[in-house]
C-alpha cells in the first residue's frame, strides 16, 4: 500500500472517529431501542432476528440514508430538516404509544400477531432508519465541507460500518446474556452457579429498565429532532423556550444542562407523540364505526 494511499486512509479513519464521538447518544439510544424488539421470542431465535435487524440496519444505512443525504446535501439541503421532522414526530409517536401502554391502553391484537417475526422486524429496522438517519447526518454535518466527495463518502462508510458492529453487538450481547447465566450455572463451583442464577433473575428487571429507557430515548431523541429542525425551517418557539431554559441553568454545570434539555426534549416529544397517537386513535375509531356491519347469510341445506 503506497504512502499517499495510507495517508488518505489514516485522515478517514480520523475523520470518522471524531464525527462518531459526536454521535453517542443517538448510539446509545439506539442500543437501548432494539432489544424491546427481541422480547416475547424464543431464545433459540434471538441471534437470528438481531441479525436480520443489522442487515436492515446495513441496508437503511448504505442504500437510502448515505446516497439521499449527499444527494440532498448537495442539490437540495433545505429538504433535510423537514424529514428529520417527520422522522422525529414518528419517535414521539411510537413513544407515547409506550407510554400509554405502561397505564393500560392495549392495541388490539392476538398473542400470534403481536409476536410475529416479520412484524417485529420491519418495525425495528423502520425504527433503526430514523435513529440511523440522525447519526448519520450529525456525522455529515461534523466532517469537514471541503473534504470532497470519495473521502466524506469514505469516513460515512466507515461510521455506518462501525455503529452497526457497535450497537447490534450490543444488542446480542443484552439478549443473550441470560443464556450465560444458565450456562453458569451448570458449573461445578458454587460461587460462580451463584453468580450465573443472580445473572439469571436480574434479566427480567434488567429488560424492564432497557424498556423505559428505550422509550425515554425515543421521546428525547423524537421531541429533539422536531425542536432543533421546527427552528431550521420555520419556528423558532420551542427551541428558544428550551434555549432560555437551559441557559437559566448554565451555572450548575454541563451535566444538569445536558439534562434539562434531554428531559424538556422528552416532555415536548411525549406531548407531541401524546397528540398524534390521540388523533391516529380517534381516527381509527371513526374508520372502524362506518365499517358496515358484517352480516352471514343462513345457507340452508337440502335434504338428502
Amino acid at each position: 500500500m503506497s504512502v499517499g494511499l495510507l495517508a488518505v486512509v489514516d485522515d478517514i479513519l480520523t475523520a470518522a472517529l471524531k464525527a462518531s464521538a459526536k454521535t453517542a447518544g443517538v448510539v446509545i439510544d439506539d442500543a437501548a431501542v432494539t432489544p424491546q424488539y427481541v422480547q416475547g421470542l424464543s431464545p433459540a431465535r434471538e441471534l437470528h432476528v438481531v441479525w436480520r435487524i443489522a442487515l436492515g440496519s446495513l441496508f437503511n444505512k448504505f442504500v437510502i440514508i448515505i446516497p439521499l443525504a449527499l444527494l440532498l446535501s448537495a442539490f437540495a439541503p433545505w429538504v433535510l430538516p423537514f424529514l428529520l421532522i417527520f422522522g422525529g414526530t414518528y419517535l414521539c409517536f411510537e413513544g407515547a404509544e409506550k407510554v400509554t401502554e405502561w397505564f393500560g391502553t392495549h392495541h388490539i391484537a392476538d398473542e400470534t400477531e403481536s409476536r410475529d417475526e416479520g412484524k417485529l422486524i420491519f418495525g425495528a429496522i423502520r425504527t433503526d432508519l430514523i435513529l440511523s438517519t440522525e447519526i448519520m447526518l450529525i456525522a455529515l454535518a461534523s466532517l469537514d465541507p471541503d473534504f470532497g466527495i470519495w473521502m466524506t463518502l469514505g469516513a460515512l462508510v466507515v461510521i455506518g460500518l462501525g455503529m452497526t458492529a457497535l450497537v447490534y453487538g450490543a444488542v446480542a450481547l443484552l439478549v443473550k446474556i441470560d443464556d450465560i447465566g444458565l450456562a453458569l450455572m451448570e458449573n461445578p463451583a458454587r460461587q460462580v452457579r451463584r453468580t450465573g442464577a443472580r445473572i439469571v433473575a436480574s434479566m427480567p428487571t434488567v429488560f424492564r429498565v432497557i424498556g423505559i429507557i428505550g422509550t425515554v430515548a425515543m421521546l428525547w431523541v423524537g421531541g429533539h429532532l422536531v425542536i432543533a429542525n421546527l427552528a431550521e425551517t420555520f419556528w423558532h418557539g420551542p427551541y428558544d423556550l428550551l434555549h432560555v431554559v437551559t441557559h437559566s441553568v448554565e451555572s450548575a454545570g454541563p451535566a444538569v444542562v445536558w439534562l434539562t434539555d434531554t428531559g424538556l426534549s422528552a416532555v415536548f416529544g411525549l406531548t407531541l407523540g401524546l397528540i398524534i397517537a390521540g388523533i391516529t386513535f380517534a381516527l381509527s375509531g371513526l374508520l372502524k364505526r362506518s365499517k358496515p356491519p358484517v352480516t352471514t347469510k343462513e345457507v340452508s341445506t337440502p335434504n338428502i
